[in-house]
């Protein structure tokens, strides 16, 4: 008898029921868009921001102390050095999948043959490595300076014949120089001397645009730093920072055995600099703030959108549904008057109307989380060209979520339901 009657509500009143379960449909379609990427927008955003550099610096520590004392800033003019044969090591941390990037800088004076002096910077364009692990790498300039405009020329292809002697020259500096791609550069150093090609002028927006950028080699070979570095850059996937990774970025002996392991095992930026130091001899890693604090602050800020968005969502549903229920549970008063008059109790009417607003609520959530994921891929397509991860924590939140906001909505009609009097209404008052 309770399956028939919910089966004839169904039947009569299918236009409601219908736009109940596209009201539900349409709100648990948002959220499960919504909270889907906000699952997975923290690597999304990531990738996007490597776009603008590297978040690691990495520096010899004797220069690290220097620059605390004295506050002298990224002065490298200090005679220490990383090695240049521990470069690999950096993809063999714990969070090796999550180094994007890196590339290693050394600098040097040189003359140019009218005697005038330029400052000149050696590092990888598109080097090829060799892992210990096997693996194998293209790290470079090329994608950690990728803002950079090269107004003539191409950029510097190591692995094409020629690209270990050739020069990049900052638009400035071309400028004065009155040089272009193809021109012939012989540098004298205080060890060597070289003869480039300049494959490109480039534009950088900064001190860059007055200096001349080689290959890592050919500036060793200026200043007679074979096997020495300045420094390293490094692009890596990170997790915003928290109370725990903050502790441990100012002292990581500081933690609980318990706080180590989970700040250990965890992307921050304070984790993955302690654990390059641990295979870097003598270094000091630090998080390039500008980028990292902007990658925490925009993930923060996206999520809390999202957040709003399904809230304002649910909100939007709920109103929805408690106007459509209202509605359905007037129009048939009469009928649920003479189930009260022949002696209905209050909780059987109850659960006949629930039952079928849930009912309604299942086909309307199932029909939009599968719409949600097709508008998650559409946002994840549109803003950030690749495809959106659904976590299966999104199921269950979604399911709740529907209910919850079926439940709330059902709440005025439900009142309405135990304020009946079957007198009145089967008098039609």
């Amino acid at each position: 008898m309770f399956a028939r009657m919910i089966a004839k509500a169904f039947v009569r009143q299918w236009k409601k029921m219908a736009m109940i379960a596209f009201t539900i449909a349409l709100g648990a379609s948002l959220a499960t868009a919504m909270l889907s990427v906000m699952l997975d927008v923290g690597d999304k955003i990531n990738q996007e921001l490597k776009a603008y550099g590297a978040n690691i610096k990495v520096v010899p520590k004797e220069t690290s102390v220097i620059s605390e004392l004295y506050d002298v800033g990224d002065s490298t003019d200090t005679g220490a050095y990383l090695k240049e044969d521990e470069l690999g090591k950096i993809k063999t941390i714990f969070w090796a999948f999550n180094i994007v990037d890196y590339t290693p800088f050394v600098s040097s004076e040189a003359y140019l043959d009218d005697g005038r002096t330029v400052d000149v910077t050696g590092t990888w364009f598109n080097h090829h490595m060799e892992l210990p692990t096997g693996e194998e790498l293209d790290a470079g300039l090329m994608s950690l300076r990728s803002w950079w405009d090269v107004i003539e020329g191409e950029w510097i292809d190591e692995q094409q014949p020629g690209g270990d002697h050739a020069a990049m020259v900052g638009s400035t500096l071309a400028q004065s120089l009155d040089m272009r791609a193809g021109d012939k550069l012989h540098l004298r150093g205080s060890a060597g001397d070289v003869e480039l090609t300049v494959k490109g002028i480039f534009d950088g927006g900064g001190d860059e645009d007055d200096q001349i950028y080689t290959t890592l080699d050919c500036a060793q070979l200026l200043g007679g730093l074979e096997g020495k570095i300045d420094s390293i850059e490094v692009s890596a996937l990170t997790t915003p920072d928290n109370e725990l990774a903050e502790q441990a970025a100012r002292d990581p002996a500081s933690l609980s055995v318990s706080q180590y392991e989970t700040w250990y095992c965890t992307a921050y930026v304070s984790s993955v600099c302690y654990q390059i130091e641990e295979v870097i001899t003598d270094s000091v890693a630090s998080a390039v703030r500008q980028v990292a604090d902007s990658e925490g602050q925009i993930l923060e800020k996206t999520q809390l959108l999202m957040i709003l968005i399904t809230i304002l969502s649910m909100v939007g549903a709920a109103l929805g549904i408690c106007n459509l229920v209202t509605a359905s549970v007037m129009e048939r008063s009469q009928e649920i008057g003479l189930m009260k008059a022949i002696g209905a109790q209050n909780a059987a009417i109850n659960g006949l109307v629930l039952t079928e607003i849930m009912c309604t609520a299942v086909i309307g959530g199932t029909v939009g989380f599968f719409a949600g994921i097709g508008f998650a891929q559409i946002i994840g397509r549109s803003v950030f060209d690749s495809s959106i991860s659904i976590r299966p924590v999104v199921i269950p939140l979604v399911t709740v979520l529907v209910v919850a906001v079926t439940l709330i909505g059902c709440i005025p009609a439900i009142r309405m339901l135990l304020g009946l009097k079957p007198t009145e209404v089967l008098h039609g008052r």
